[in-house]
């Protein structure tokens, strides 16, 4: 294993905190930001009211295992729970995207359900020289639904827009106590729902650095967040989970 590998190894547990660590039950700490304005508002401003949708309802409409080529489908466990008081950001206004990558709700949701998504590893090369980089060369992403009542869903859509244009900078966040410095983020293209929005980033802790990347999409008062990352992937040459997204979006209606 290449010597990249065995120091983004030696990363894991933060890239664990950032991507696949999911909620307690919504509404915990701040609003993260969701009264923010932003663009998503404007396109949102002419659609009635949203029900929000059950717990239930939204387990029918998550992703499920073979709804992605590929890729192993699961549901997130209590393991993976962050608060969002746990969710912290330097600049206040940078908060609703540290929410969307850990896969924390903001505002108050009606219910949230989440996924693990993970690409399958290549196993071609398995019994020679690449087999073990191989398989440490897999994209996995959190996948975090949550309803909103009325305007929330687009409240939220907008905070994080919002957020990404803000913080497009940089900024530094805590998570579950793990502090992490985002040093680069740039907007990379996405469709689904109503509206959507991601982008591509690179974390930086201890001199190494980490690509990552966010999209959120909204359809109705239904909100998804989407975080990434694959511990073998060139600095700020993450693609975005297409498939996922794409996948997720579809089964949105």
């Amino acid at each position: 294993m290449r010597s990249t590998a065995v120091r983004r190894t030696a990363l894991a547990a933060a890239a664990a905190s950032l991507v696949l660590l999911v909620t307690a039950c919504g509404g915990e700490g701040s609003d993260g930001g969701t009264k923010e304005k932003g663009n998503g508002k404007d396109s949102a401003a002419a659609e009635p009211a949203a029900k929000a949708l059950t717990a239930a309802e939204l387990e029918k409409i998550a992703l499920a295992e073979g709804d992605v080529k590929a890729h192993k489908i699961v549901k997130a466990g209590p393991q993976d729970d962050i608060a969002a008081k746990d969710v912290k950001t330097e600049k206040p206004e940078c908060e609703p995207l540290a929410r969307a990558l850990a896969g924390t709700p903001m505002g108050a949701p009606v219910a949230t359900v989440k996924r693990r998504a993970t690409a399958e590893p290549d196993v071609k090369e398995a019994g020679k020289d690449g087999a073990i980089e191989g398989a440490f060369d897999i994209t996995t992403s959190l996948v975090a639904l949550s309803s909103y009542e009325g305007q929330g869903a687009a409240d939220a859509f907008a905070a994080v827009k919002s957020a990404g244009t803000a913080c497009a900078g940089g900024f530094t966040m805590t998570m579950a106590g793990t502090e992490q410095k985002i040093v680069k983020m740039t907007e990379a293209e996405v469709s689904g729902g109503d509206e959507a929005v991601a982008w591509t980033m690179t974390a930086e802790q201890d001199g190494e650095k980490l690509p990552f990347n966010v999209a959120v999409v909204r359809k109705g008062g239904t909100f998804v967040s989407f975080s990434s990352f694959n511990l073998m992937a060139p600095e700020g040459d993450l693609p975005l989970p297409t498939a996922v997204i794409d996948a997720q979006a579809a089964k949105l209606g």
